[in-house]
């Protein structure tokens, strides 16, 4: 109960919502230009870094790379919860979103929100972006809780997120922590949130659900450097 406690106290830790921002942290004119939301909590803010640190704005740098001409905009806020981004996402909706990745869940079970109260958060989301952007494509970021057994909310829990993506057509990263969660050399002190080499893991499990959808996208003549 007590490190339920801690750790809850650590990732509820709550920042003013902010102004629309590119991954950066700067806020950009994105009009005409492909966008990527990512919607999430303290793993996307970067907690503890700086926004340029933090994984949105590794994946802005990888699209670069790549010769993608896409606007991030990370839309993380620490502490938020479903319901939380549930109220948020309409301040985005006023422009175009052509992937929408959802990576929350986790401060709501650490809240003990039912599941089925998450799953129907996480769902008008969804249906919300695309009743505004049809087209968009959704990526679900997933999340375990393996610190407190293998009780049926915990499993629950890690199901939700296959369970939305594959009902929405969605592509999914199986567990957004993957090679990171549990490890002190890639973690804060605290040893919840990623540090700087920890956030470049978490890039690189999100591009491996991006990249494909964002390949695809890549036919609008906007979604290319030239």
């Amino acid at each position: 109960m007590h490190t339920l406690r801690f750790l809850t106290l650590l990732l509820l830790v709550a920042i003013p919502i902010t102004p629309i921002q590119s991954a950066s942290g700067t806020r950009r004119d994105v009009s005409g230009v492909p966008t990527i939301l990512i919607l999430g909590d303290s793993l996307t803010d970067g907690f503890g870094l700086s926004r340029a640190q933090a994984y949105p704005a590794l994946i802005t740098q990888k699209l670069r790379t790549a010769g993608y001409k896409f606007e991030v905009i990370n839309a993380g806020v620490s502490g938020d919860t479903t319901g939380g981004g549930l109220r948020r996402i309409p301040k985005y909706l006023t422009q175009r979103i052509d992937v929408l990745v959802l990576a929350l869940g986790i401060n709501d079970a650490f809240r003990a929100v039912p599941i089925e109260q998450m799953r129907a958060n996480l769902q008008a989301i969804i249906d919300r972006t695309r009743a505004k952007n049809p087209n968009v494509a959704i990526v679900i970021a997933g999340m375990q809780l393996p610190l407190f057994g293998a009780d049926s909310y915990v499993r629950s829990f890690g199901e939700m997120f296959g369970e939305l993506a594959e009902k929405n057509h969605a592509a999914l990263i199986p567990y957004l922590l993957e090679g990171v969660g549990g490890d002190p050399s890639l973690n804060l002190p605290d040893r919840i949130h990623p540090n700087t080499a920890g956030q470049r893991i978490l890039a690189e499990n999100v591009w491996r659900e991006l990249e494909p959808l964002v390949q695809k996208a890549s036919a609008t003549p906007t979604a290319r450097v030239k």
